[in-house]
C-alpha cells in the first residue's frame, strides 16, 4: 500500500504519562503497569488523530497493538491483552488539544468495549455503541441492552449481543437500523472506530462469521474519521485480508477483489430465526437511544448514584472490588468519586470531565484536599478541566 497514491504511512509517537494519566487511575502508577509497547500503541493512535485533525489526511487508521477497549479507568493491571486504553487515550488528546467536545466511538470488536464503556459511561457528549459476540458465550460476559449509560448520560451506550455465528448481513442490518440512525440524531463531530477484527469466521477466539468484504462495507458505511486496530487472532487467514479491506474503504478504493482464498458466500447465510433475532436487539437499542430524554428524567434530582461492581483481571487472575459515586449536577455532568481495591492496593479517586461546571471542580478538588492517603491508600485528583493530575 505504500505506493498507492494517497495512502501515506507515518511513524507512530510515545504518548505521555499525563495523556495515559488524563484517562486512568492506575494502581500503582502508570509508570509501574505500562511497557514501552503500550506507550508506542498509545502514541500510534494520538499521531493518527492529529493527522486527521491538523488536515495531512482525510481518514486515519492507527494499526497498532497492544490494544486497549477492555482497560477501564481504574487499572490494576492487564485485562484482555489491554492495559492503556488507547481509544480513550486518543479521544481525550483530540479534546484537550483540539477543543473537540461531540465524538461517537463505534466499537466492531467481537468482544464487548467494557473498557471504553465504563470510561464513557456517564459522558452525555460522547456516544458509544458496541457490536459484539453475545456476553453469554465470550469475554468479557458484558455488553448487554441494560447497560444503556450513567444517570447524566442514560441512552448514550448503546451495546448490541449479536449471536454465535452472526454473518455481514446481521452487521449490515445493525448499521442500517441502529448505528446510521443514532449517529445522525447524535451529531458527532469526529467518528471513531474500534476496528477489532475478531469477527472474522476463521478467528481461534470467536465464534462469529463477519469476512474481509464484510467489514470492507462496514468500513464504508460508517465512514469513520479514524479508526484503531482493536484485536483480531487469525494472524494468516484473517489480518491480512480484513486489514486490506478497511484500508482501501477508507481510501475511497474499490474493494471487490478482496476476499480470502476460501471465502465462499453461500456459507455465511444467515437462518430466519437469527435474522428475527437481530431485527428485535436493533429495535430495542432504538428504542433505548430515543428514549434517552426520559431516562435522564429518572435521575433528575437526584445528589448522586453509586455504582458497585467487581471487576476480573483475566490476565493474572483477580478481582478488583469498585466503588463509583457519580456526583450528579443539573448544570453540568458533575464529578466522579472512584474507590477501588486489589492486589493489596486501594485507589480514592476524584474525577473532574472537560465539560464540569466550576462549582463541580471546586468540590472535587476540595474533596482531594480533605481526604488522606494512608500507607496503602492512594489518593488521585484527575482534573481534567484544568489539566491538572496529581496523587498523594
Amino acid at each position: 500500500m505504500e505506493d498507492v497514491e494517497g495512502v501515506v504511512f507515518y511513524n507512530p509517537e510515545m504518548a505521555s504519562i499525563e495523556d495515559i494519566d488524563r484517562v486512568h487511575l492506575c494502581a500503582p502508577s502508570a509508570q509501574d503497569l505500562l511497557s514501552l509497547s503500550h506507550f508506542i500503541s498509545a502514541g500510534g493512535a494520538i499521531r493518527a488523530a492529529r493527522a486527521r485533525m491538523d488536515g495531512e489526511v482525510e481518514r486515519a487508521f492507527a494499526i497498532v497493538r497492544p490494544p486497549g477497549h477492555h482497560a477501564m479507568q481504574t487499572v490494576f493491571g492487564d485485562r484482555g491483552f489491554c492495559v492503556a486504553n488507547i481509544e480513550a487515550v486518543m479521544v481525550e488528546y483530540i479534546r484537550r488539544h483540539y477543543g473537540v467536545r461531540k465524538i461517537a466511538i463505534v466499537d466492531t470488536d467481537c468482544h464487548h468495549g467494557d473498557g471504553t464503556q465504563d470510561i464513557f459511561y456517564n459522558d452525555p457528549d460522547t456516544l458509544f455503541i458496541s457490536m459484539h459476540q453475545d456476553g453469554r458465550s465470550l469475554y468479557p460476559g458484558t455488553g448487554f441492552p441494560e447497560e444503556y449509560g450513567g444517570p447524566a448520560a442514560p441512552g448514550l451506550t448503546l451495546n448490541i449481543p449479536l449471536p454465535p455465528g452472526t454473518s455481514e448481513e446481521g452487521f449490515a442490518m445493525v448499521m442500517e437500523r441502529v448505528v446510521a440512525p443514532a449517529l445522525d440524531d447524535f451529531g458527532p463531530e469526529l467518528i471513531i472506530n474500534s476496528a477489532g477484527q475478531d469477527n472474522h469466521y476463521s478467528d481461534p477466539l470467536t465464534d462469529m462469521n463477519f469476512t474481509a468484504q464484510g467489514y470492507a462495507r462496514l468500513t464504508k458505511d460508517l465512514n469513520a474519521d479514524i479508526c484503531v486496530l482493536e484485536g483480531g487472532y487469525s494472524i494468516e487467514g484473517a489480518l491480512p485480508y480484513t486489514n486490506l479491506g478497511i484500508l482501501l474503504a477508507m481510501a475511497d478504493m474499490d474493494t471487490s477483489c478482496v476476499a480470502e482464498p476460501d471465502y465462499r458466500p453461500e456459507r455465511f447465510v444467515q437462518t430466519k430465526e437469527m435474522n428475527n433475532s437481530i431485527e428485535k436487539l436493533c429495535q430495542q437499542s432504538l428504542d433505548i437511544f430515543t428514549s434517552r430524554e426520559s431516562l435522564r428524567k429518572k435521575s433528575s434530582g437526584q445528589d448522586s448514584v453509586v455504582q458497585r461492581r467487581r471487576i476480573f483481571y483475566d490476565t493474572t487472575g483477580f478481582e478488583v472490588g469498585e466503588t463509583k459515586v457519580y456526583h450528579l449536577c443539573p448544570r453540568c455532568p458533575g464529578y466522579t468519586e472512584v474507590a477501588a481495591v486489589g492486589q493489596g492496593r486501594h485507589l480514592h479517586g476524584f474525577c473532574v470531565g472537560f465539560f464540569s461546571c466550576l462549582k463541580c471542580q471546586q468540590k472535587a478538588q476540595d474533596r482531594y484536599g480533605k481526604t488522606k492517603p494512608s500507607s496503602d491508600t492512594k489518593v488521585i485528583l484527575q482534573d481534567k478541566k484544568a489539566n491538572l493530575f496529581t496523587s498523594k
